[in-house]
C-alpha cells in the first residue's frame, strides 16, 4: 500500500496504527489458510531511504523520497492464486484497511505481476 502524507502531520496516531496492523494481520492470516500467501513485509519510515542513481556515469546517492512531496511504499504483499481475477479481489479488499481521514483518499493499492524470466518482459 502507498498514501502521501499531507501538510507534514503524522500520518497515523498509535490507535490508528494498531487498527491497520490488526487489519493486515488478519488479511495475511486469511491468505495463508488460502494458501495464496507468500511473502509480506511493511518498510521503515522514508527517512531511511536512499535513493541511487547516477549523472554522467558517476554514482549518485541522495535521500529520499521525502513524505512532503513524494509517495511513500508503506510494505508490500506477494501472494500466488489462480487468477489475475483473483489477485485483484485480493487487492481490491486492502481498501477496507483502516485509515486517518487525512490519508484516505490518498491511499491505495499497486498489483503487479513478478516475472519469471525474459519471455514475460516481452508480452
Amino acid at each position: 500500500m502507498a498514501g502521501k502524507a499531507h501538510g507534514g502531520e503524522a500520518v497515523r496516531t498509535a490507535d490508528e496504527l494498531a487498527a491497520m496492523h490488526a487489519f493486515m494481520e488478519k488479511f495475511n492470516r486469511d491468505l495463508v489458510e488460502s494458501g495464496e500467501f507468500v511473502d509480506a513485509n511493511g518498510l521503515a519510515a522514508p527517512v531511511h531511504t536512499r535513493r541511487f542513481g547516477a549523472e554522467e556515469g558517476v554514482p549518485v546517492v541522495t535521500d529520499g523520497p521525502c513524505p512532503e512531496t513524494a509517495e511513500v511504499l508503506a510494505g508490500y504483499t506477494i501472494i500466488d492464486c489462480a487468477s489475475h481475477d483473483r489477485a485483484c479481489e485480493i487487492a481490491a479488499r486492502l481498501a477496507q484497511c483502516p485509515a486517518p481521514a487525512a490519508a484516505r483518499d490518498s491511499a491505495y493499492a499497486d498489483l503487479r505481476p513478478i516475472i519469471d524470466g525474459g519471455a514475460e518482459l516481452e508480452g
